[in-house]
């Protein structure tokens, strides 16, 4: 399975299930993504823990109204299909969410990456 697939349904079950916190193994890719969701006001803090193989990420989920913050999130690039646009075909995400994309710059959000004016492979739309 697709381990940032996996990361998206972990969040996504463990809001359902009205959990605090979700753990996610640790990876860069995963940990960048992460800090973008906080930045986006989609989840609470977000720390590193563990050691050495054992690290994992450790994600306060947030809600609003008892609802939780990420309520569907849609996988646009797969590994068997890569999705690439530069930042004038950036839009924002049709639900009210945020796009996440991998740039040269780092993993951003559609707004960031179109306020740097750089474009990339499409990751995710959440909302």
């Amino acid at each position: 399975m697709d381990p940032i697939s996996d990361m998206f349904i972990r969040i996504k079950n463990a809001q359902k299930a009205g959990h605090e916190t979700v753990h996610i193994p640790y990876s860069k890719f995963k940990h960048e993504i992460a800090k973008v969701f906080e930045r986006s006001g989609l989840v609470g803090k977000i720390e590193k823990k563990g050691k050495k193989v054992r690290k994992f990420i450790e994600i306060l989920l947030k809600y609003n109204e008892g609802f939780p913050a990420i309520r569907n999130v849609k996988l646009i690039s797969k590994p068997s299909r890569r999705i690439y646009v530069s930042w004038k075909e950036l839009r924002p995400a049709q639900h009210g969410g945020v796009v996440i994309i991998s740039t040269p710059k780092g993993i951003m959000n559609s707004r960031e990456a179109h306020k740097e004016k750089v474009g990339g492979g499409v990751i995710a739309e959440v909302w």
